[in-house]
């Protein structure tokens, strides 16, 4: 079998990698373990965010990637990776205008600044109406044209098993079919797998801590990244890992999925509960207005959860505080949801819910001691419209979670992977979710710094492929 250019994963990366190249004459052999192509697009929002962008000169916004830059070092406080950071950004407005160009529609009112991370200084923020699906949808009718032409050859239900390596570079690659288990022959090698959010026991290793939630793509298991590891590649960005302020789950323990979400956000809604840990303590001032502090005080918390405490008062007179229903409608999930809890008195709340029953009413009532007395919060909050003291009283538990793999396969600016004592490999690279969101994005959560760059750097990929393969022409 002849060697071929090997790209495994058909998600962004991976797509935009193949079709990029393919439109320049280089034919590619695209490996995925899933049934469909898009990875993590099926399921994800879709985030994307870049700098220079036709949409924002249509809207009069003036913005860089040297904005865009200072913007991810300043809300990332300098942990992401620069040299991935600066090459994703500079070249992030020839994806926006890119999917613009071949007809993605974003919402109308976009770009945005942002609210769900940390807000950008400049608008700079969009996705589509159905969200990674919007990006999905462009990417496929190019890609599926290159397949047509037969310069792609697209094999699913092909999960990576092995790196075949000799004198530290990429002969072949094996993986597991439908038929058996197969070796493909390759001059060179793009992993482009995704995360390993959907395994577990990797996910404890890599992140130090347990995966809360089970809402990630299925196929994200971390196939890449260990195959890369088992070669000697070198991983990077663990002292990075940081998870979402929280989420309703439908249950208990490990494994449990998104059921609905708390509104923290107190541009959206000004909060009127408080917000207390395992030991029944508050641990962060309710109406900070920055999600980046709020995610790092949770950071700190015994098995990243807090407790949103109430009372009857509340839950009849404040404003909806569950994203898609009234407090009216959230009586219902009380006491017959595991996660909505109801009681008559704070101790037999404390009871029901596992809360350490004295710290809880300790919690409550120095809250209301200090609203009585005007006198300043511990915490700093500001907004304290009224006392917690009318049974029954409520709890709402949120559980801490992240949705991105925080570590990943540390690469040069060239996109090769990097081994244990620094060296490149020489055909081995690697682009996506695989380089890790505490590379992409550091300790914090950046708008748009995944898809984008997933795409951004396949494109690069792509076009340095095609570059290379001309130059080799051209030499023979």
């Amino acid at each position: 079998m002849t060697p071929s250019h090997v790209i495994v994963g058909a998600g962004a990366a991976g797509m935009m990698a193949a079709l990029t190249a393919a439109e320049r004459g280089v034919p590619v052999l695209v490996l995925d373990a899933a049934d469909v192509l898009g990875g993590s697009l099926n399921i994800s929002s879709g985030q994307l965010s870049a700098a220079g962008t036709l949409l924002q000169r249509r809207r009069g916004i003036i913005d860089s990637p040297d904005a865009h830059y200072a913007d991810i070092m300043r809300i990332s406080e300098n942990t992401a990776d620069p040299t991935l950071v600066r090459l994703a950004v500079d070249n992030a407005a020839r994806t926006l205008d890119w999917l613009t160009e071949n007809g993605m529609e974003f919402m109308p009112d976009h770009p945005v600044e942002g609210f769900a991370h940390e807000p950008y200084t400049v608008a700079r923020y969009y996705w589509g109406p159905d969200f990674g699906r919007s990006i999905l949808q462009v990417l496929r009718k190019a890609f599926d044209a290159q397949v047509t032409a037969g310069r792609i050859t697209l094999s699913l239900n092909t999960r990576l098993t092995g790196l075949v390596m000799s004198d530290r570079r990429v002969t072949a690659v094996t993986a597991t079919t439908p038929d058996g288990e197969r070796t493909y022959p390759a001059s060179s090698v793009l992993l482009a797998t995704g995360g390993y959010n959907a395994n577990p026991e990797l996910f404890h290793e890599l992140s130090g801590h347990p995966a809360y939630g089970a809402n990630s793509y299925p196929y994200n298991t971390g196939g890449g990244l260990q195959a890369a590891r088992r070669a000697g590649a070198a991983l990077r960005g663990h002292e990075n890992y940081l998870s979402s302020f929280g989420v309703v789950m439908d249950r208990p323990g490990l494994g449990a999925k998104l059921e609905f979400r708390h509104i923290h956000h107190p541009q959206d809604r000004a909060p009127w509960e408080i917000y207390v840990n395992t030991e029944g303590r508050r641990f962060v001032a309710e109406d900070e207005p920055s999600v980046n502090a709020r995610e790092h005080a949770l950071l700190d918390q015994p098995e990243l959860r807090r407790y949103v405490v109430f009372d009857a008062r509340i839950l009849r007179e404040s404003p909806p505080m569950i994203t898609g229903r009234t407090n009216d409608e959230l009586r219902d999930l009380f006491d017959v949801h595991p996660m909505f809890t109801s009681a008559p008195t704070l101790d037999d709340l404390a009871a029901r819910t596992g809360l350490p029953p004295t710290a809880l009413a300790e919690t409550v009532a120095e809250y209301n001691t200090t609203l009585d007395s005007g006198g300043p919060d511990p915490l700093g909050r500001r907004h304290r419209p009224v006392r917690i003291e009318e049974g029954p009283f409520y709890t709402i538990r949120v559980q801490g979670s992240s949705v991105t793999s925080t570590v990943g396969l540390a690469v040069d600016s060239d996109l090769r992977v990097l081994d244990t004592a620094g060296e490149p490999f020489t055909n081995l690279s690697a682009a996506g979710e695989l380089l890790g969101s505490g590379q992409l994005m550091g300790k914090s959560f950046c708008g748009g710094m995944m898809a984008t760059p997933a795409m951004t750097l396949g494109l690069l990929y792509g076009e340095a492929l095609s570059a290379a393969s001309l130059d080799g022409s051209r030499a023979r």
